[in-house]
């Protein structure tokens, strides 16, 4: 189903890297203490003690779920097993966002089904003060209904990146020095979903959700958030000397990552607006400044 699998030095890259960040790693969050539920509540489940959550969509409903606070930079990941089997149609989400209206400020994961034997598509956006239209499309180099892996956004001063398993396949630079927005002035909360979008998510609307095959179910476990809550971002956060996700270390990938970033791009990307002429004749600013 894969296009290209992770060569082995970029195998035991992630594993150097895993460990690199572990250290950083905030306890699991806990549903019941630390989300709540945004829609249909009775198709989100607890597990385990909490600790993990299962969503169902179904021919009358999806639903989703919301943290309880919001922040301000900061790295949040979660594991997540897709819907397996024939998805085509469906999405599934796990996104920041600030949810202001028209001003705002949204960082988004979205996995787009498909049908059986085809890849799994993630799509990332970001929105700034209002302004989205720039997708990104990944196609995945493993089966992410099978097991769980881990998806991450890091988000600080500097730029923000979107992981897969360690690996990144997104970086978005702060280039307001360019007059491009970027969102550091309103806390986001987590976010995720599951819903129907068969109008748009597969072959842009070709591919119609089988509902003969519902329920659907993706599942969820060990959230983490490393970040500023909205309490604390007055008092110290407002500053980088304290956060380590603004160290040197964190403000621009390292070679491991670069190497990685790099070979997502040349191998699993099927669509980026920065390359799409009939959108933009003239590459966005933010297009031409590299990582």
């Amino acid at each position: 189903m894969a296009t290209s699998r992770l060569p082995l030095f970029f195998t035991l890259s992630l594993l150097y890297l895993c460990n690199m960040l572990s250290f950083a790693m905030a306890k699991p969050a806990n549903f019941g203490r630390d989300f709540r539920v945004t829609w249909a509540g009775s198709h989100v489940t607890e597990l385990n003690n909490g600790t993990s959550l299962q969503l169902l969509l179904d021919q009358f409903s999806g639903c989703g779920f919301a943290s309880k606070n919001k922040f301000m930079f900061g790295r949040v990941s979660m594991k997540i097993k897709l819907i397996a089997g024939d998805s085509a149609g469906t999405v599934t989400a796990f996104y920041l966002s600030s949810e202001t209206d028209k001003v705002r400020d949204e960082l988004d994961f979205e996995f787009l089904g498909n049908r059986s034997g085809h890849p799994y598509t993630v799509q990332t956006n970001v929105y700034s003060h209002g302004k989205g239209d720039r997708e990104q499309r990944v196609n995945l180099w493993f089966d992410p209904s099978s097991d769980f892996h881990t998806y991450s956004i890091l988000w600080n001063h500097h730029h923000i990146v979107f992981f897969v398993d360690a690996v990144p396949i997104r970086v978005y630079k702060n280039n307001e020095a360019k007059g491009v927005p970027y969102p550091n002035a309103q806390p986001m909360g987590i976010y995720s979903t599951i819903w129907n979008a068969d109008d748009w998510a597969t072959r842009g609307g070709l591919e119609k959700i089988d509902w003969s095959r519902a329920p659907f179910y993706a599942y969820y476990k060990d959230i983490d958030i490393e970040a500023c809550s909205t309490s604390e971002w007055q008092s110290h956060c407002s500053t980088t000397a304290s956060n380590w996700w603004d160290t040197p270390s964190y403000q621009q990938l390292g070679p491991v990552q670069a190497r990685l970033y790099r070979w997502v791009r040349m191998n699993h990307i099927v669509y980026d607006y920065c390359s799409d002429k009939s959108r933009y004749p003239v590459p966005p600013t933010e297009c031409l400044a590299g990582i």
